[in-house]
C-alpha cells in the first residue's frame, strides 16, 4: 500500500459488514495527525479450483443498478427463471440455458453485457460509495503452507473483467474471468432464481 512501517504508530482494522470492502484498516501515521483508510475484500479460498460468489440479487435490482432495457431484462428473467421458458423442450422446465435462446436473442444479450461491462465488472468487484473496495486480499491455507496475495481493486478489475463476452458450452455467460449464472440450488425455493456472479480469487496467484 506503499506505507512506509517507521511512520506507522498505530494500524486498526473495523469489519464491516454488507458492503464491497470487508474490513477498513486504519493508519494513523506519526506526528501527522494522519490517518489512512483503505478499503479492503477479503477473499478466503481452501484450494486453487475454487469459485467464490461475489455479487447475488434479484434481476430487478441489476435493472435498478444499470438501467437495463425492458427487452433485456425479459430475458435475463427467462434466463434465471421468473418467467418461465417458452423456447421449445428446454433442457430445464425452470429456466432457459443461454445457449438456448435464438441467435437474434444471444447477440442481444452479449451485445448489452460487452456495452455496459466496465460498470458490470465495477460494481460486482468494487462497488459503490464510502465502503467500495480499494484492495482485494486472497488467502488461502492449506495442511502445508499459507500463502497471501495483496492487490489494487483497479487491478483486479482489468485482471478478471478483461476478456470476451461469450455464452458457455454449459449455457451460461463468461465476462472476462467472470461467471454470471443463475443461482439455483437453494432447495428449490425462489432465491434460486436470484443472478449471481462468481470468480475464482485463486487465479490471482497466477500472476504472483
Amino acid at each position: 500500500m506503499k506505507y512506509k512501517l517507521e511512520e506507522i504508530e498505530y494500524v486498526k482494522a473495523i469489519v464491516l459488514s454488507g458492503f464491497k470492502a470487508d474490513v477498513q484498516v486504519q493508519i494513523t501515521i506519526k506526528l501527522k495527525e494522519a490517518i489512512g483508510a483503505e478499503n479492503i475484500q477479503v477473499k478466503l479460498v481452501s484450494n486453487l479450483k475454487g469459485f467464490n460468489q461475489i455479487d447475488k440479487r434479484w434481476i430487478d435490482k441489476y435493472i435498478d443498478m444499470w438501467e437495463i432495457p425492458s427487452n433485456i431484462s425479459t430475458l435475463l428473467k427467462e434466463y434465471t427463471g421468473e418467467i418461465e421458458p417458452i423456447v421449445k423442450d428446454p433442457k430445464d422446465s425452470r429456466r432457459t440455458f443461454a445457449n438456448e435462446f435464438s441467435g437474434k436473442n444471444q447477440n442481444l444479450l452479449l451485445n448489452w453485457l460487452d456495452d455496459n461491462k466496465s460498470l458490470i465488472v465495477s460494481d460486482i468487484l468494487k462497488g459503490r460509495g464510502k465502503f467500495s473496495a480499494e484492495w482485494m486480499l486472497v488467502a488461502q491455507k492449506t495442511e502445508d503452507e499459507a500463502m497471501w496475495i495483496l492487490r489494487p481493486i483497479n487491478y483486479c478489475l482489468n485482471f478478471f473483467g478483461n476478456g470476451k463476452v461469450e455464452i458457455t458450452k454449459r449455457g451460461n455467460f463468461k465476462i472476462g474471468r467472470i461467471t454470471m449464472q443463475r443461482k439455483g440450488g437453494d432447495g428449490g425455493r425462489k432465491t434460486a432464481q436470484m443472478l449471481q456472479f462468481k470468480i475464482n480469487p485463486a487465479e490471482l496467484f497466477e500472476n504472483k
